[in-house]
């Protein structure tokens, strides 16, 4: 038994949902059956008709009993008679038609049940719908023109923690939720899908949805609706910021590793000028055999160690993001010809040969990195001096592709052990070696391989290499021709008429000499023996000797002067430690001699110099430009600026054995009052500036040199930058600064003299 107030909530309840129910429904149109016509509706007066029909029947018999004329009584029967017919019609019609109107009235009611079910079937399509959504956890929300809210589905309402009936006419950032309108032009033509990611404040914590809204024009009434659905993202986006963060942490952590290695490996270069140049000057005393071959494995070391820290330095720099290309103009045969002569000593010291061909049609400029060009240079040869134990490594430079602007590919080729095929898909690898093994007989960080890849990849090139165990390899890289300019170019038919023998053990060195001559029109043939020249002297115009296989009486040359090459012009080719043989070789009777490894140019002008008769001249500038410029240059002025003492001990003990007199000072304050002060002892010809010391560094020093020689009108001293950091854009800043010149650590010193002695003579 229910109480009262049991009674009241009952019915309060029940009045709810009725209010509910009908509020569902209150926006719904009610339709009625039209009303039907009421005089059709009526029970038609067929007593009234029947009477009628029967009085004027009765008159007409009683006005022919009576003797009434007979047209009255016939009338008066007709006229009953029509009335009968016409009175059974109207019952027919009238029967038919109401039938008609019974049909009708029950086919409306039919239809508008029809109607009403499939309504009903619609709202509860709607609210499956939207139940549906409300289960997802999706957010719908309906605006309209102003941004006003027309409907939000209860999850929107719980999220933000208010009434859903509260939310219609409100505005998203009237709730905290920024999200704007699409302005209308944006959906002028059609519709427009927005899309973007919000966050929305929920009890205390931010969630965030992919908001996805339409916005929609209705061309018939103009009214525009927003209507968006958003779904939570909140775990993909700490995801994403957790990822981010990771991300950003490990950068830092190798970015603060990459500035680590790249300071140490940089200030471990200022030592190691101190302990190579030491060695290189202590090389020079007098020395007992036993001495000196300690003095020689210092040098060994120290040049294996610098090789190392080399690498660690540009692969540093690689990590850290600071190894971009700095394009210029630069000659692919200068570069070519200065890297081989530079890593001759060490080819030659292993008694292997070194050469280098360069085609005629290569350009004398195109546009590249000089120094990355030259650093991949330097790997790939050093690799194949350091694997290559008999026989030689040749350099060949070549133009290829016929589009434009083409390539030039340099190609190193050894006579090695060669490397497996397993081992080609790795060596381009970070530390990655041809032999990984504990046991293997050669040293190295494997960098120097994947260093180049990095290299010629950033300047828009290709590297790759060919290799077969016991066979050699031969390693080569492309790079684009961009601005390739010929000059004057190359003539192919200089040595028409020319024919030449090469005799030589070093096989390769000298095949390289022989394509050069070639490919100059010439003819050339290569040879290990004295005999095998003869057989092939007849209609040659010279004999190339190399020096390692001449006696000290010329025993070689007479027994070829015997054998067929009497009037041939005899040129000896010499390496650079065999300089002091020089004069013995010329008693012997060569005219002239070419310095190993043999440069295209000074080839050419030998050969030539002999087709015309005349006397050939020294030709390698190594072996002429030091005694010029030691008779022409001493007693130079020079001021050294150093702050570290080893490193200024060295450059001065080169310099005062040179003949020179110097100064030393220990900062770049000290540098301007020594060059610009009016208490200086005496004016310098060239200045020796460190970049880096304490007060003033070297680019200040610089700077404030050359104010002082423009504001007083003279000229300007030559200034060298020494520096141990020898990337391309430090020395266009130190250029950009005034200097006059760049040197890079570690010092060597007879390098040191001749640029100071070239600086000052120019």
């Amino acid at each position: 038994m229910m109480t009262d107030s049991e009674t009241a909530e009952g019915t309060t309840t029940q009045g709810a949902a009725d209010i509910g129910a009908g509020a569902a429904i209150s926006h719904r149109r009610i339709i009625s059956p039209p009303p039907l016509a009421p005089e059709l509706l009526k029970e038609p007066p067929r007593g009234l008709y029947f009477t009628t029909l029967v009085a004027v029947l009765v008159l007409a018999g009683l006005s022919h009993l009576t003797g009434a004329p007979a047209f009255i009584s016939i009338g008066l029967l007709a006229a009953g008679l029509s009335g009968l017919v016409l009175l059974a019609r109207s019952l027919g019609e009238r029967e038919r038609a109401a039938e008609a109107i019974s049909e009708n009235a029950s086919r409306s009611r039919a239809e508008i049940e029809t109607l009403a079910d499939r309504m009903w079937e619609l709202q509860e399509s709607e609210e499956r719908f939207r139940g549906l959504i409300d289960a997802l956890g999706d957010l719908v929300v309906h605006r309209d023109r102003d941004g006003r809210i027309v409907y939000a589905n209860k999850v929107f309402a719980e999220l933000i923690g208010q009434d859903q009936r509260d939310l219609a006419g409100r505005t998203l950032s009237e709730i905290g939720v920024d999200v704007g309108v699409v302005p209308d032009a944006a959906f002028s033509e059609g519709e427009c899908l927005s899309s973007t990611d919000v966050g929305i404040r929920s009890a205390g914590m931010v969630r965030w949805f992919s908001w996805i809204e339409l916005s929609v024009r209705d061309k018939t009434s103009n009214a525009v609706s927003h209507r968006a659905i958003a779904r939570d993202i909140t775990a993909r986006k700490r995801a994403e910021t957790a990822l981010i963060s990771a991300r950003e942490r490990a950068e830092y952590a190798s970015q603060a590793k990459s500035r680590f290695l790249a300071t140490v490996s940089h200030e471990i270069r200022t030592p190691m000028n101190g302990i190579m140049g030491m060695a290189k000057l202590l090389h020079d005393t007098e020395l007992s055999p036993e001495q000196r071959t300690y003095v020689g494995a210092i040098s060994t070391s120290a040049s294996a160690l610098l090789a190392l820290i080399e690498d660690l330095l540009d692969y540093s720099k690689i990590e850290a993001g600071r190894f971009d290309p700095e394009p210029q103009p630069m000659s692919p045969r200068e570069i070519a010809d200065n890297v081989v002569e530079l890593l001759a000593a060490r080819a030659y010291g292993k008694g292997i040969g070194l050469g280098c061909h360069v085609a005629p049609d290569v350009p004398q400029m195109i546009t590249a990195d000089p120094g990355r060009v030259r650093q991949v240079l330097l790997n790939l040869i050093g690799n194949a001096i350091k694997f290559t134990d008999a026989g030689g490594v040749r350099l060949t430079v070549e133009r290829t592709g016929d589009e434009h602007p083409g390539r030039i590919r340099f190609t190193v080729t050894d006579t090695g052990a060669g490397l497996r095929a397993e081992d080609m898909e790795r060596i381009f690898e970070e530390f990655e070696q041809g032999d990984g093994t504990s046991t293997r007989s050669h040293g190295g960080a494997g960098l120097g391989l994947a260093i180049s890849k990095r290299l010629v990849m950033s300047m828009g090139g290709t590297i790759a290499a060919r290799s077969m165990p016991g066979e050699g390899s031969e390693f080569f890289f492309d790079l684009p021709a961009y601005g390739a300019t010929d000059g004057t170019p190359a003539k192919t038919d200089v040595l028409a008429g020319r024919c030449a023998v090469i005799l030589s053990r070093n096989a390769t060195e000298a095949e390289a000499i022989a394509d050069t001559i070639r490919a100059h029109g010439g003819r050339a043939n290569v040879v290990v023996t004295p005999e095998q020249a003869a057989a092939i002297s007849d209609g040659c115009n010279a004999i190339l000797v190399d020096a390692a296989m001449e006696e000290n009486d010329g025993r070689v040359l007479r027994q070829l002067r015997e054998n067929g090459f009497a009037a041939s012009e005899a040129v000896t080719l010499i390496a650079p430690t065999d300089r002091g043989l020089l004069g013995e070789l010329r008693a012997s009777g060569y005219s002239t001699f070419l310095a190993r490894p043999v440069r295209a140019e000074t080839l050419l002008r030998v050969l030539l110099a002999n087709q015309n008769g005349l006397q050939p001249q020294p030709t390698s500038r190594r072996a002429a430009a030091k005694p010029a410029a030691s008779r022409h240059l001493q007693g130079l002025s020079v001021l050294i600026a150093e702050d570290n003492e080893i490193n200024a001990m060295l450059a001065r003990a080169a310099l005062l054995k040179a003949g020179h007199r110097v100064d030393v000072v220990s900062n770049g304050k000290a540098a301007v009052e020594a060059v610009t002060g009016a208490a200086r002892k005496r004016r310098y010809d060239v200045v020796l500036m460190d970049m880096h010391m304490p007060v003033m560094d070297g680019l200040d020093a610089i700077s404030a040199i050359r104010r002082h020689e423009e504001q007083h009108g003279l000229a300007a001293v030559p200034i060298l930058v020494l520096s141990a950091d020898s990337q391309e854009k430090t020395r266009h800043a130190v250029l950009a600064h005034g200097a006059s010149g760049f040197v890079t650590k570690p010092l060597d010193p007879d390098v040191l003299i001749n640029l100071v002695e070239q600086r000052a003579a120019a």
